[in-house]
């Protein structure tokens, strides 16, 4: 990732979404202590939680020591993170865009693990009924997006690197 258009677009990518899950986590710490809000009925609302584990409530043993568990990993995430974006060519900006994504939502929650012993603030919770999604943040959803993104490039890389591989070996693939 050396052109200057690829370095604005992956730091300018991390700097809007890591700022603006850092300004929505301060709203929601700020407005939701008091009461949660309907903005779609009982289908989406905003309603304060604090996550100690990881996504889903995932814990690894008692919650505070999940918290640095899971700081340790998200570090180790961003190292791995790195080293694809130093990898990817300089002209595939899609594959830089999802991994500024990525990063910059490690960044969010590894912000928050930093900052409070409360743990990670979520506040999107979406569902019908008693059947609700666990509640998430601007952050879980550049990791989400970023992450299906990333596995669907990969897979498609994968396919044509394979399928030039068969031609080139005289034979067709599936």
């Amino acid at each position: 990732m050396a052109s200057a258009v690829s370095r604005r677009l992956f730091w300018g990518t991390i700097l809007g979404i890591v700022a603006l899950d850092l300004v929505t986590k301060f709203a929601a710490e700020d407005v939701l202590t008091r009461r949660p809000i309907p903005v779609i009925g009982d289908y989406v609302v905003l309603r304060l939680v604090y996550n100690q584990c990881a996504a889903f409530g995932l814990c690894l043993g008692p919650p505070e020591y999940s918290r640095w568990i899971f700081l340790a990993l998200a570090l180790l995430a961003l190292v791995v993170l790195g080293s694809m974006v130093r990898h990817t060519p300089d002209h595939d900006r899609m594959r830089i865009f999802v991994l500024a994504l990525l990063v910059a939502g490690a960044i969010g929650n590894v912000l928050d693990r930093l900052r409070s012993a409360q743990g990670v603030v979520d506040f999107i919770e979406v569902g019908v009924g008693s059947y609700r999604w666990p509640t998430f943040n601007v952050a879980d959803s550049a990791i989400t997006v970023g992450a299906i993104a990333l596995a669907i490039s990969l897979w498609l890389e994968g396919r044509a690197q394979g399928g030039g591989a068969a031609k080139e070996a005289g034979t067709a693939t599936p």
